[in-house]
């Protein structure tokens, strides 16, 4: 092995190379070392070799947070398999979705977990064996094979297929505009690249301890374990409940690094934070949205020592942009410049760039780009394009991903990001971002969450309309809440209606406010007004 990680488990493995005794993991009251993860990452290569798995077969991992987790991430790709993560939250119909359209062969489970699905497994006729964290139980109920982890990991030692960079490392699963969940394809390139790139930017060290609270099926969650693995530094796996959960975390294993998405940032505002807890991070960064202005600002008010990192990025691409900490009085709204070793580009629909404050799709290439959509050739096309040779500085045209995402650019080169495509309220023949319309909204100070989305109307084409939560120790009342959009807010912006709900609002797997299945209900249930 080189001293450069070239493929994804050698991120652990080079790690502990150098500092065996290093704490890699922390999981409750287990601690798991670099050279306790390499162990069980060989061996749980070696097992699956051992079961027969070919070179690029897909191993499923269902489970929550928890060292064997990592492990099998790790140790399907050491084996030359591609793991698939699936987020612990899903229901067993959708678990079989992703296990039958990616044919997955191994399931890495528990024997709770297996129990739930035993009724669907049947469906899965690709699917050959089923390894329970914990010991098997005598009656599965399932026709496929079932091993006991440690008897996996007992296996004989047995070299993994030869790979290279390009092959296929992952699948992850990120929903769809249509209600099936798209498999964006990794390649070992995409992800090593993209832990090099992050952990740059963020400077990990071997000494920063990082809590993993987004779920690992998320790119922004397992991007916790590969910056931290190619730095040698500590994760703290979380599978919390609440909030202060989170505080109780950061406090007691003195976490120097947190990323998480908008949602949860707002309810860590909203709790009491330890002096110790506030100490001891050196950054936060977020990432799945925008995160609203006055949330921002009380996270800077409640650990000023930390480094703030304004983050985007999307499933097709791993990362793509960052804004600088020293940026973030300048441009709180920007979501930066492209990440090392990437480049952005805001295009026309005709494919030419557009000028400084011109609205366009924003576009990106580079190492970080995935390789499409797994069994998916028609949306693959749509999203995956080839760049004129010109524009990426070649004579062969490159593969991009366009994002779908509709963002500006500064004379300086910072971007913003103005929303997605199929996200747009177009109302009066405006192009209405609800991001827009729920910082506004944050702004006020009594909202806790909201979300923004456009309703059918005969005459507008669609109103803005608005579901939001009260801020703790506030009340909170539509019309007032409208009447304060109108102060701020030019005429076409201003929510027709806002529907005041009890908190928090659902989320989707990801942890991000489920925007989609609340409008979708909203015009639902206007649909259902209408025709009485």
């Amino acid at each position: 092995m080189s001293h450069e990680a070239a493929l994804l488990h050698e991120l652990p493995l080079l790690a502990a190379a150098r500092t065996p005794d290093a704490t890699a993991l922390i999981d409750g009251a287990r601690r798991w070392s670099y050279a306790d993860l390499a162990r069980d990452i060989r061996g749980f290569a070696s097992g699956l070799c051992a079961l027969g798995t070919r070179r690029g077969d897909r191993i499923a991992i269902f489970l929550d947070k928890r060292i064997e987790t990592v492990v099998s991430s790790f140790g399907a790709p050491a084996a030359g398999a591609v793991f698939v993560p699936v987020n612990p939250l899903l229901k067993p119909e959708q678990v079989c979705y992703i296990l039958r359209d990616c044919n997955v062969r191994v399931l890495v489970t528990s024997p709770d977990r297996m129990r739930a699905l035993s009724a669907v497994l049947a469906e899965c006729p690709d699917l050959l064996h089923v390894v329970t964290v914990g010991a098997a139980p005598a009656d599965t109920g399932i026709t496929q094979a079932v091993h006991a982890w440690q008897d996996l990991l007992a296996a004989a030692p047995r070299a993994g297929h030869r790979l290279i960079d390009k092959d296929v490392v992952g699948i992850l699963y990120t929903s769809g505009s249509t209600g099936k969940p798209k498999g964006v394809v990794l390649s070992h390139r995409n992800m090593v690249a993209g832990a090099k790139s992050v952990a740059s930017y963020l400077e990990n060290r071997a000494d920063d301890v990082l809590l993993a609270a987004l779920p690992l099926s998320f790119d922004a969650g397992f991007s916790q374990l590969t910056t931290a693995f190619h730095a040698g530094a500590s994760v703290v796996l979380l599978n919390y409940l609440l909030p202060k959960d989170v505080v109780k975390a950061i406090e007691a294993h003195r976490v120097t690094g947190l990323t998480a998405v908008p949602p949860l940032w707002i309810q860590l505002t909203q709790v009491s934070w330890p002096d110790a807890a506030r100490a001891s991070l050196r950054y936060f960064a977020n990432t799945g949205g925008r995160m609203p202005f006055e949330t921002l600002k009380s996270l800077r008010a409640l650990m000023p020592q930390a480094r703030p990192y304004l983050m985007y990025g999307l499933t097709e691409a791993f990362r793509a942009t960052y804004l600088p900490p020293e940026e973030v009085d300048r441009r709180p709204d920007s979501i930066g410049k492209a990440i090392p070793n990437s480049e952005i580009l805001v295009l026309r629909p005709d494919g030419t760039p557009c000028e400084p404050g011109e609205p366009g799709e924003l576009v990106q290439r580079g190492a970080l780009v995935a390789q499409g959509y797994w069994n998916d050739p028609e949306r693959t096309a749509e999203r995956f394009k080839p760049l004129p040779g010109h524009m990426a500085g070649v004579v062969i045209p490159e593969m991009a991903v366009f994002s779908g995402d509709t963002v500006r650019k500064d004379e300086e080169g910072f971007l913003y990001f103005i929303g997605r495509r199929d996200e747009m309220i177009k109302s009066s023949g405006y192009r209405i971002s609800p991001n827009e319309v729920e910082e506004v909204l944050y702004a006020t100070q009594v909202v806790g969450e909201c979300a923004a989305f456009g309703v059918p109307h005969p005459t507008l084409g669609e109103e803005v309309a608005v579901i939001a939560t009260p801020r703790e120790g506030h009340s909170l009342d539509g019309a007032q809440l409208i009447a304060m959009c109108r102060d701020r807010l030019p005429a076409y912006m201003v929510p027709a209606r806002i529907e005041v709900r009890d908190g928090p609002l659902p989320r989707n797997a990801n942890g991000k406010i489920d925007r989609k299945a609340l409008g979708d209900a909203m015009r639902a249930a206007a649909q259902a007004g209408a025709g009485r």
